[in-house]
């Protein structure tokens, strides 16, 4: 089919028309159980009547005035995050990238201004942190950096999990300001990171004067089960970066920041045209509302070791599976070979499923799953990656 569009996505051949609640519609009218949630975006499913409400009474009485003024659904946003977080204050923007760049700007501006020339964070192998050329940078991706370089200085790469390589930065480099990282990879496979160790390395920021700077991108707004991913720990950050799940599908991410770090910025630092709206305010008040009244945080617990605890009873003893694992609603199951291809045959058996890091099966369901779609859910995966391995033994 030609198209105008610059071909930018590798795009799979099917476009949905309609959703409600778990299930998405396509152009012919088959239903398809969702279990990819836009990436992790659309916690509360698809056309949630309270959401539908709060954007339609929105649009019809004012969508954008500009930062320019004051924005009073952005100030109520704000209120609300950063009391359901223990942050201080909040930059609103339209996107996790932007979140990120965001939080990178402040540490240099954090570190510029304790009289570092060249302030340097700590990032991650196979961490994600974006596509733009800041965030690109920090991402422990070559195959997304490749053919964008000259990338961007600042950074300094350690391994995922392992403390000794933080701690040997610290001891060579000076300049370091701050620690970027995600609490449950993503895009790098479901990799959780071990309470102990975020405990750890809050010690470490605090005795060299560093930022803990944590993106929740795709963790925050109760993907794990708690409002924050950090919050299983108990270890608060200086900074967070948020969206995906914030609006439920309505662009908006917003950068947290607590204690010095939400002093760093001041009028002209930093700013966005578009970012918290009072559009995208509706729909990111909306959707914590509702997750509260409909105690989808409980929820999300319950229904996604239900479905971890499901595969690994279906697919116990099946050669090829190497792991199971995952916070609530973000579950990934790794293989010991490429699965790309499993996403069409999920497909094709009406189940929306994703593949990350090439070999793990990426789950990131709405966070309103009940027993009949973790069932299916179950069933559908565990029947496709067992019928895969063994059609390849």
């Amino acid at each position: 089919m030609t198209t105008h569009l610059m071909n930018t996505y590798n795009r799979q051949p099917v476009a949905f028309v309609r959703g409600e609640g778990a299930y998405l519609w396509d152009e012919a009218g088959k239903r398809y159980l969702d279990a990819v949630a836009g990436v992790a975006v659309n916690g509360l499913g698809h056309g949630h009547p309270k959401l539908v409400k709060a954007v339609s009474e929105q649009a019809a009485s004012l969508i954008h005035s500009s930062n320019l003024y004051r924005v009073l659904r952005q100030e109520e946003l704000a209120d609300k995050l950063c009391a359901l977080s223990g942050m201080d204050k909040a930059f609103f923007c339209n996107s996790g990238c932007e979140a990120n760049e965001a939080a990178i700007k402040l540490a240099r501006l954090y570190g510029h201004n304790k009289g570092i020339e060249v302030p340097t964070i700590i990032v991650m192998e196979k961490a994600f942190h974006g596509r733009t050329m800041a965030t690109l940078t920090a991402t422990g991706s070559r195959k997304i950096q490749a053919g964008f370089e000259p990338l961007l200085s600042g950074f300094a790469r350690v391994p995922f999990n392992d403390l000794e390589a933080i701690r040997h930065v610290a001891e060579h480099n000076k300049s370091v300001v701050a620690v970027l990282i995600e609490v449950v990879q993503g895009e790098g496979g479901i990799n959780v990171l071990p309470s102990e160790y975020l405990a750890e390395l809050r010690q470490i920021c605090d005795a060299h004067g560093w930022l803990l700077m944590l993106d929740e991108v795709q963790t925050g707004i109760g993907r794990t089960g708690t409002w924050f991913g950090f919050q299983h720990s108990g270890v608060l950050p200086d900074v967070m970066a948020l969206a995906k799940g914030l609006g439920s599908g309505v662009p908006i991410g917003a950068c947290l920041a607590r204690g010095a770090a939400a002093e760093v910025f001041t009028p002209g630092s930093h700013g966005s045209t578009f970012g918290g709206n009072p559009l995208a305010c509706a729909a990111a008040l909306a959707t914590l509302q509702t997750i509260e009244e409909e105690k989808l945080l409980d929820n999300a617990r319950v229904r996604g070791e239900a479905i971890r605890s499901g595969l690994r009873a279906a697919l116990a003893g099946v050669h090829g599976v190497v792991d199971i694992r995952g916070e609530g609603m973000m579950i990934g199951i790794e293989l010991d070979r490429p699965c790309g291809e499993l996403v069409a045959v999920a497909r094709d058996a009406g189940v929306l499923i994703n593949v990350t890091s090439d070999t793990v099966i990426r789950l990131v369901p709405p966070l309103i799953y009940g027993e009949v779609e973790v069932d299916a859910l179950v069933t559908a995966v565990s029947g496709i990656v067992k019928n895969y391995l063994q059609q390849a033994a």
